[in-house]
């Protein structure tokens, strides 16, 4: 018996589709209830008509009965974008599907990405996703490297930074490299505080010598080393040390008052 295939699919603000999913196909068996309608509930942005269609079309052939519902549950949840997921028979002919999508968070890796929870998965579309930053971290631990992430972010957001690049290798050391290309390089010991040091000391430097920053490795227990970006100008640390060299005239001006100053407080 030939039976036609709709997918009815709520998707996000777009609204309810009805999607054809294939001209029909003939059960095992003449006396076999067909199923008509696989109707796909759901929230979602990246799941597509394609992936669905032929993830099910060969599970339900078997008929409205027969169709293994669990194994209709565990083909829809292993697609990559698929966060959870519920499947029910409706009598007479219809199977419903509800789906929850995962929200991607972050890159891991080159070739996957990763939930804000910690989820790894590998969609086909990775590449679409550039504009969110690279994280790597070492297996198993990619919750706890998430939320180094998220600590280290807040640092550089405070300063206008923009983190695009975070890595944590076997030994727990820190690389970070920002939307401006300058990298940050830290070890294992105490790499939060001593790069809200570093953070602090550009603000002394400005926004020019800042910018002209290629690597800087905070890997010193009391201090870092820079590396400059090529055809960078010299420094004048003095004027950075001394911004705003004070006068004569001023100097006597101020010794003054915190004289009188402390003559009216006795």
């Amino acid at each position: 018996m030939n039976a036609s295939w709709k997918i009815l699919a709520v998707l996000g603000v777009i609204g309810v589709l009805v999607w054809k999913f294939g001209e029909g196909f003939k059960p095992y068996s003449s006396h076999v209830t067909p199923v008509k309608y696989v109707r796909i509930g759901g929230v979602f942005q990246h799941l597509t008509k394609d992936e669905i269609k032929n993830t099910l079309l060969p599970l339900v052939q078997a008929g409205f009965l027969a169709t293994d519902m669990q194994a209709v549950h565990v083909a829809v949840a292993n697609l990559p974008w698929v966060e959870g997921v519920e499947v029910k028979r409706v009598w007479p002919d219809a199977i419903d599907i509800r789906v929850g999508e995962k929200t991607a968070f972050a890159r891991w890796g080159d070739n996957s990405l990763i939930t804000e929870q910690g989820v790894i998965f590998s969609p086909h579309n990775v590449d679409q996703f550039l504009m969110l930053p690279k994280v790597t971290g070492p297996a198993l631990q990619e919750q706890k490297v998430l939320e180094i992430m998220k600590g280290v972010t807040t640092a550089l957001e405070d300063q206008a930074m923009v983190l695009t690049e975070f890595a944590i290798n076997d030994r727990w050391a820190w690389k970070i490299r920002l939307a401006n290309g300058m990298e940050i390089l830290l070890g294992r010991e105490d790499q939060l505080k001593k790069l809200q040091r570093f953070l602090r000391t550009l603000q002394v430097m400005g926004p020019e010598q800042a910018d002209a920053i290629a690597i800087a490795d905070l890997r010193y227990p009391n201090g870092y080393a820079v590396t400059w970006r090529p055809d960078t100008p010299p420094i004048d640390w003095s004027k950075l040390a001394d911004p705003k060299p004070v006068s004569e005239e001023q100097t006597n001006k101020a010794t003054q008052s915190k004289k009188y100053g402390k003559k009216n407080r006795t």
